[in-house]
């Protein structure tokens, strides 16, 4: 359902933009941040029913269960109200997620990747090494330090090695004065 009423809402939005442009903010509504943030805008952290090690360690802040208690809802929505229903309740708490498609949709690692690439001088991509873990398996931290040939390394923290990638690729394009 949610991708259904996205790409509704962005076909009217944006109607001349290219099939690339709109693939890039359909992904951005669609993708797991995005639902666990209208997840957290709804308030449903505080309704899910999980087990008592899952919420020791910090289940209802965690994107995946939250992304997927958002589509469970808006799933039900549907089948209890129709359409309607669900599509009132994406265009509620998807404001924020629409709010933000105007800017440079590429994630930081895309955007690196492309700008390296593209370099006369030093052409390449960039490479991405974990340089440290920490924490148990349920809850890890990770550095991550990001190369760029002719460029000092920078280095990105996060909860999984993606997101600490990103990091690393938004500091280095920051850096580079390219955001």
């Amino acid at each position: 359902m949610l991708g259904l009423i996205a790409a509704e809402k962005l076909h009217a939005l944006y109607p001349g933009d290219a099939e690339g442009a709109l693939a890039l903010k359909f992904n951005a509504l669609a993708r797991q941040d995005a639902c666990a943030q209208a997840a957290n805008a709804a308030g449903l952290a505080d309704h899910i029913i999980l087990a008592q090690s899952e919420i020791v360690s910090g289940g209802r802040r965690k994107a995946a269960i939250l992304a997927g208690t958002c589509e469970a809802v808006i799933a039900a929505l549907y089948l209890d109200g129709g359409m309607n229903a669900a599509r009132q309740f994406v265009e509620r708490y998807w404001t924020d997620a629409f709010a933000t498609l105007d800017r440079d949709m590429r994630d930081p690692k895309t955007a690196l990747q492309e700008w390296a690439q593209g370099r006369k001088e030093f052409p390449g991509a960039p490479t991405y090494n974990v340089v440290r873990r920490e924490g148990p398996d349920h809850q890890p931290r990770f550095w991550v330090e990001v190369r760029v040939a002719g460029h000092e390394p920078t280095i990105g923290e996060g909860s999984s090695k993606r997101e600490a990638e990103q990091a690393a690729a938004k500091t280095m394009l920051s850096r580079l004065g390219l955001v």
